[in-house]
C-alpha cells in the first residue's frame, strides 16, 4: 500500500480537489483507492456524499486514529490511500506527513503561495520527507511568466511535477455533481493532465508498503 498526502502552508490552492480527481483518476486506472480527509471543513467528505460511490470510500479520520485505520486499509488491500489535510504544522497534517510515502505541495503560480510553498518544502526536507511540488489554477497560456517564476522558484528547492494544471471550470462543475474531471469530461484536456499527473506521481511512489 502506498499513501500521498497533500501538504500546504496556506489554503486556498485547491488541494481538495485536487485530491478527490486524483483519487478517481488512479482508480480508473486500476489502483484500489480509498481518501481520508483529516480537514476540518470535510470537503471531500461532502463530495463523497453526493457521489455516492462504495468503490471510494472517503472518510473523517484523526490524526489519532490514523496509524490503525491505515493498517486497516493495509488489511482490505487496498493500494492507495490519498489524504486531505488542513495547514502544515498542524497536528492532523503531521501525523498524515508522518505516515506518507509522498507529499505533494500544491501552490497556484502567484507570489505569496510561491513563499508559502517554498516554505513547506524546506520544512518537508528537514522532516526527511519525500516531496514535490505542483502548479495548480495555472492561467490558460502555459508559458505565461507567473508561471516560468513560479517554476523556477520552486524547481529552486525541490522537484516540479508536470502537467501544471491550468485553471478550469470543469473541475468546479464536475466536483458540484459529485463527480471528478475524468467522469464529467473523460476526453477533455483537465482530464488529460489528471491522467498524466497520476502516472507522474505513480513512478515516484513505492511499488508496496507494510504496515504493522
Amino acid at each position: 500500500m502506498r499513501t500521498i498526502v497533500f501538504a500546504t502552508q496556506k489554503g486556498g490552492c485547491g488541494k481538495s480537489t485536487l485530491a478527490a480527481c486524483l483519487a478517481v483518476a488512479a482508480q480508473e486506472a486500476g489502483e484500489r483507492v480509498s481518501v481520508f480527509d483529516m480537514d476540518p471543513k470535510k470537503s471531500l467528505v461532502r463530495w463523497a456524499a453526493k457521489r455516492k460511490d462504495g468503490d471510494l470510500p472517503v472518510c473523517a479520520v484523526s490524526s489519532a486514529k490514523l496509524p490503525a485505520a491505515l493498517i486497516d486499509l493495509a488489511k482490505q488491500n487496498v493500494s492507495l490511500v490519498i489524504l486531505d489535510t488542513p495547514a502544515f504544522e498542524l497536528p492532523a497534517s503531521l501525523a498524515a506527513i508522518k505516515t506518507a510515502d509522498l507529499s505533494i505541495v500544491p501552490a497556484r503560480p502567484a507570489l505569496f503561495d510561491i513563499w508559502a510553498s517554498e516554505v513547506t518544502g524546506r520544512k518537508l526536507r528537514l522532516m526527511d520527507k519525500q516531496f514535490v511540488f505542483l502548479l495548480n489554477q495555472c492561467p490558460p497560456t502555459r508559458e505565461a511568466l507567473r508561471v516560468q517564476e513560479g517554476v523556477a522558484a520552486l524547481q529552486a528547492i525541490g522537484t516540479l511535477l508536470r502537467p501544471h494544471i491550468r485553471a478550469r471550470a470543469i473541475f468546479l462543475e464536475a466536483l458540484e455533481r459529485g463527480k471528478a474531471v475524468t467522469e464529467a469530461d473523460p476526453k477533455g484536456e483537465a482530464a488529460r493532465d489528471m491522467r498524466e499527473l497520476w502516472l507522474a506521481l505513480k513512478r515516484r511512489l513505492p511499488l508496496s508498503r507494510t504496515l504493522r
